[in-house]
């Protein structure tokens, strides 16, 4: 049996626990349990969640656990030193660790995503560039996998990155028994981005919101960073140096992401063609339309078509 431990600690957001139902459900399709799950925290004891309710936990110890997990808080808030230094201490003797939303702060305190990708909740993804910059953050991913160590975005993407992890132990047939128990998707591929962060390109400033109008409204058109840059009234390369500051993407990564962004709501809402589609949002042909998508959702636009397609049906 595998044993799970869970890092919680006082204001932990709530939904991350979502994630136990996940290996719940995974015990109960099965003709045995095969995951134990315990709740672990500083000094044991009830602690009280971001509901306002508290859950009951065991102390710190030296347990041995196949799989931890840390989940997170709303506001990234920094722990304690002690919590910090189980971390450190837990991940050697254990098969995998992972953080659940903020939770990526407490690993990268730890000194565990040195040098390793990894993600979190977007809306934090900033700060914990500007934290931590030896991670190799990747904003608007669901979850990533670097080794042994596991991170996942906010919210409900902890249902995917518990999912996840039980398809590496026991494979796809019992991930799709879960999903539709818990009347969830399969399961999001962890390249797939966090919707929200390809829309909240954040720019501060008026030059840098303008030239996001540009692109938004020309999309069909080749966009740029010289174009882009005599939209904003600056040098191509003070343009560059302030978009990146001001919105964290590079001029060309927020276009492709805007240009995918497009098509996807195109795909979703029509029967419009492929060709087409990456004709109207200004990637010229279908291979560099699929290979943008990969890298934005861990799927082709066909496979997206389909499935659209499929709920129209339905």
């Amino acid at each position: 049996m595998q044993h799970i431990g869970i890092i919680v600690f006082p204001g932990f957001q709530v939904l991350d626990l979502a994630a136990t139902t996940v290996f719940e459900f995974a015990n109960l399709t099965l003709d045995e349990p095969h995951y134990k799950i315990s709740l672990v925290s500083e000094e044991g004891g009830p602690i009280p969640s971001s509901g306002g309710f508290s859950v009951s936990t065991g102390p710190f110890d030296d347990t041995a656990f196949d799989t931890v997990l840390v989940v997170g808080n709303n506001f990234a808030e920094p722990v304690s030193p002690g919590l910090i230094k189980f971390v450190q201490d837990v991940a050697p003797r254990s098969r995998r660790i992972g953080s659940i939303c903020s939770g990526a702060f407490i690993l990268a305190e730890a000194g565990l995503l040195d040098g390793r990708r990894a993600t979190t909740h977007w809306f934090h993804a900033r700060e914990f560039q500007r934290t931590f910059p030896k991670v190799k953050m990747e904003e608007d991913r669901i979850f990533i996998i670097d080794g042994p160590v596991w991170t996942s975005a906010g919210m409900t993407s902890c249902i995917d990155l518990a999912l996840a992890l039980v398809e590496k132990d026991l494979g796809s047939e019992v991930t799709k028994s879960v999903a539709k128990k818990m009347v969830v998707y399969h399961r999001r591929a962890g390249g797939q981005s966090q919707y929200s962060a390809l829309l909240e390109l954040d720019a501060k400033s008026d030059r840098i919101q303008k030239s996001l109008a540009y692109a938004r409204e020309n999309l069909h058109k080749e966009l740029s960073v010289e174009q882009l840059a005599e939209v904003a009234h600056l040098s191509p390369r003070q343009f560059s140096r302030a978009f990146q500051a001001e919105t964290g993407q590079s001029p060309a990564k927020a276009i492709e992401n805007l240009r995918v962004e497009a098509a996807r709501l195109m795909i979703e809402n029509g029967r419009i063609p492929i060709d087409t589609i990456a004709r109207d949002v200004g990637f010229g042909d279908r291979e560099r339309m699929r290979r943008a998508f990969l890298r934005a959702f861990g799927q082709p636009p066909r496979h997206m078509q389909r499935i659209a397609r499929t709920e129209v049906i339905s």
